[in-house]
């Protein structure tokens, strides 16, 4: 194993008063806050936004078995504390053999679908204050990921600008911007930039209108479960066959948490398509096969995906990045070493160091 393991997709548990004395005068009363109800536990309640209640039960409910986890009757307080305190989380790093971690939002990810686009720029200028307080307590394990609402491609390369000034290493994006779509030839100024300033862009499942657990689907709950990597894959598809990547190759997109498994026949299905239907289905003009793109631009990040470990060979194995997911209910924490000696007992010193350590490192800049 590398010295120094790094987590590419870990988060923070987002504290009753992030929000609130950062957020600018007009929508501070309207902030996210967090009560308690009787029946549910604790919940965190985002004004404007249907499901409004987010029940803190499963946003850190790492190390519990499965038969332990639940919506209901949790308690803020008995959360892991190293959600919002970065003193503890070196510790939680220190028990999962982690040596630093790429951090995500928690409400932040619900925030990503709320219909009001000023309200949601107000509170990740918010939050992006808050995680780079909490990031700079400890530089060199803490890697905090900036937020921005996009709105419109000018307002998204002030953001780029801010988030890099606040020392964060990347941004996360909402699935859906405000304007037209990823593709747009008008956001071609934002990838320059975001390009220039080796700031990766990162998706996250359950960040777009069409992976959410709310809504309707078929079957039982538990098929919605299956159904969360679909809205990264459609991004995905967007960029390459929008031909995003053929107008900025330096531009770097990172698939968090949606797995890595896929990826080979994702790959195959999209030269299939481009080299059978592209004559009659459009698509952006392309000077490579689909899958070139997905090799060089796109980095996946995944947890116990052991099929993702398995087929090193089929995809670039210095896209692949490994995360620990913690404090959230999908973590391998605290058992992630023990399930990374069964997962890469037989790959190769330098992939090994590859996927725990090395692609994250330059990606990111880090040390």
């Amino acid at each position: 194993m590398p010295t120094k393991i790094i987590s590419a997709d870990s988060h923070v548990t987002e504290t009753p008063d992030t929000y609130r004395p950062r957020m600018s005068a007009k929508f501070r009363d309207q902030a996210p806050y967090v009560t308690h109800d009787p029946d549910r536990g604790d919940l965190f309640v985002i004004p404007g936004m249907k499901a409004t209640a987010v029940p803190v039960g499963l946003i850190a409910a790492a190390g519990k078995k499965a038969e332990e986890l639940r919506t209901t009757r949790a308690r803020f307080e008995d959360l892991h504390a190293g959600g919002w305190d970065p003193n503890v989380r070196l510790t939680d790093q220190d028990r999962d053999g982690i040596g630093g971690e790429i951090l995500y939002p928690t409400v932040g990810m619900v925030l990503c679908n709320h219909p009001d686009l000023d309200y949601k720029k107000a509170c990740f200028d918010a939050y992006n204050l808050w995680i780079a307080e909490y990031s700079a307590a400890h530089p060199d394990r803490l890697f905090g990921m900036g937020q921005t609402a996009m709105r419109t491609p000018d307002e998204g390369i002030e953001d780029l600008e801010r988030i890099r000034g606040l020392g964060l290493r990347g941004v996360m994006m909402p699935g859906n911007p405000g304007v037209e779509d990823y593709d747009s030839a008008i956001y071609d100024g934002f990838y320059e930039t975001a390009a220039e300033l080796g700031m990766p862009l990162s998706f996250h499942i359950l960040t777009s209108s069409s992976d959410g657990f709310g809504g309707r689907a078929r079957g039982p709950k538990l098929n919605r479960f299956l159904a969360i990597i679909r809205g990264c894959q459609d991004i995905i598809g967007t960029f390459i066959l929008g031909g995003v990547f053929e107008r900025h190759p330096r531009l770097k997109l990172v698939c968090v948490e949606a797995d890595a498994g896929w990826v080979p026949h994702y790959m195959y299905r999209m030269d299939h398509a481009y080299d059978r239907h592209r004559y009659w289905l459009t698509a952006g003009t392309l000077s490579k096969m689909p899958s070139e793109y997905f090799r060089e631009n796109v980095y996946t990040t995944f947890q116990d995906d052991w099929v993702a470990f398995q087929m090193t060979k089929m995809v670039n194995p210095e896209r692949l990045m490994w995360a620990n997911d913690f404090p959230h209910s999908d973590a391998t924490w605290p058992h992630s070493q023990e399930i990374l000696a069964k997962h890469t007992i037989h790959l190769t010193p330098w992939e090994k160091d590859r996927i725990l350590h090395d692609n994250v490192a330059e990606l990111y800049g880090l040390a």
